[in-house]
């Protein structure tokens, strides 16, 4: 499964690119708006720092002027994913989109069926949010196995799941064991992914015993 990092914040970036630790980024024009910086600039900057999909969201409502602000933010730079929100407008421009060979990540997925429409509308990539599920009460876990399950029964059906909205460390477990092809993390969680208590007591264990010892490695 890759990471990729949910954020627009540039040092953030900084730090996990240089540690080859993730594969790509996902921004929205609400982690834009929290950066305070201009969405194109933004954008650019990222996609110096990563070679991997950079997706970036479009913030229109009418088909063809998604299409035309997909064309803009895929104009930044070759590896930006053009995001789609999943409405009827957005999987025409998806489709429109697709069809020009501009990569595609549909966006704010909540069931089964519509994940299934937007395979069908060509999406490079399809964003269930699961944490939102969970907020209200539906597995969202569930719903990657359900898409997982009927990608999975048709060999036409190219559209990578990346798991969104994830909350917590068992997420991202969840999400790897079913077989999700990408989770975007937000970069708190990613950092929480290396943490255990017994791996901080046996370095303790390991470091007092060595100083026991009186010897250096030099």
């Amino acid at each position: 499964m890759k990471f990729f990092v949910d954020t627009a914040e540039i040092e953030e970036i900084k730090e996990f690119s240089y540690m080859n630790l993730v594969d790509g980024v996902t921004t929205n024009p609400s982690l834009i708006a929290k950066s305070g910086n201009d969405i194109k600039d933004t954008i650019k900057k990222i996609c110096t720092l990563i070679s991997g999909p950079v997706s970036a969201e479009v913030t229109a409502n009418d088909t063809n002027e998604m299409i035309e602000e997909g064309k803009i933010l895929h104009g930044i730079a070759p590896n930006v994913v053009v995001k789609l929100p999943l409405t009827w407008a957005g999987l025409e421009a998806c489709n429109k989109l697709s069809n020009l060979e501009i990569p595609t990540n549909v966006t704010l997925c909540f069931s089964a069926p519509q994940a299934l429409l937007a395979a069908k509308a060509g999406a490079t990539y399809i964003s269930p949010f699961i944490g939102r599920l969970d907020d209200i009460g539906i597995s969202g876990v569930d719903l990657i196995e359900e898409i997982r399950a009927i990608y999975d029964n048709y060999d036409d059906l190219n559209t990578l799941i990346l798991a969104a909205s994830i909350r917590n460390i068992s997420h991202v477990t969840q999400v790897a064991m079913i077989g999700a092809d990408v989770a975007t993390i937000p970069p708190k969680i990613l950092k929480e992914l290396v943490k255990h208590p017994l791996t901080d007591i046996g370095l303790k264990n390991f470091l007092d015993d060595w100083a026991s010892t009186g010897q250096k490695i030099k």
